[in-house]
């Protein structure tokens, strides 16, 4: 009598997926890679989510609604706005943690942008993402790490542009790590308006 089939999660799954995805490029990513790593058939993925095209999607679906829950998240683990958003940098830089490595994540990107499935997804986690460095920085102002003349929501803009283009930058230099090579592009912008108790 042959073992009953593991019952999965859809959230094992997808992080079975992610997990996948952080090792392997969208030109190698199957369904029985992601199988493997979950721990079942591939017919499991099949069953539920139809192709690798919708597993994709409800993954990406999940992750456009995260953004905001974890930069709240981090306001809650840090005392200090300010602190929050520099961990926040320092998560992100986990997309490059090797030029290879931030290869695959712009592959996957190509994709978000080319593909009207995938894009409003993306647009949905931008914005999210965007509004929580508002709220920060607004909180920053309130407990004047920032100066009241600032700007959040224009700083908010600035800050998002900053950090996806220093991520590529150190892909081109690729001097020292690039968590601490987003960390100096971050704090250049935010010099001009940190108060001086903080400074």
């Amino acid at each position: 009598m042959s073992p009953r089939p593991r019952k999965v999660t859809d959230e094992e799954l997808f992080r079975a997926t992610h997990a996948t995805m952080s090792r392997v490029g969208p030109g190698e990513l199957t369904l029985k890679a992601i199988a493997r790593e979950a721990g079942v058939t591939a017919a499991v993925l099949v069953q539920r989510f139809g192709s690798k095209r919708s597993l994709l999607l409800a993954l990406f679906e999940r992750a456009s609604g995260e953004s905001g829950r974890f930069i709240a998240g981090l306001a809650r683990k840090h005392s200090s706005p300010l602190a929050a958003l520099r961990a926040y940098a320092d998560c992100m830089a986990g997309m490059a943690a090797s030029p290879a490595a931030l290869a695959r994540s712009l592959a996957y990107l190509e994709i978000d942008l080319t593909d009207p499935g995938f894009r409003k997804h993306l647009a949905k986690q931008a914005r999210a993402t965007r509004a929580g460095f508002e709220r920060l920085l607004e909180t920053a102002i309130e407990k004047r790490e920032l100066q009241p003349s600032c700007d959040a929501r224009r700083l908010a803009r600035t800050v998002e542009a900053i950090l996806s283009g220093s991520m590529l930058t150190w892909a081109f230099y690729r001097k020292g790590l690039a968590a601490q090579w987003m960390r100096d592009d971050l704090e250049a912008v935010l010099a001009p308006y940190v108060t001086k108790r903080r400074r």
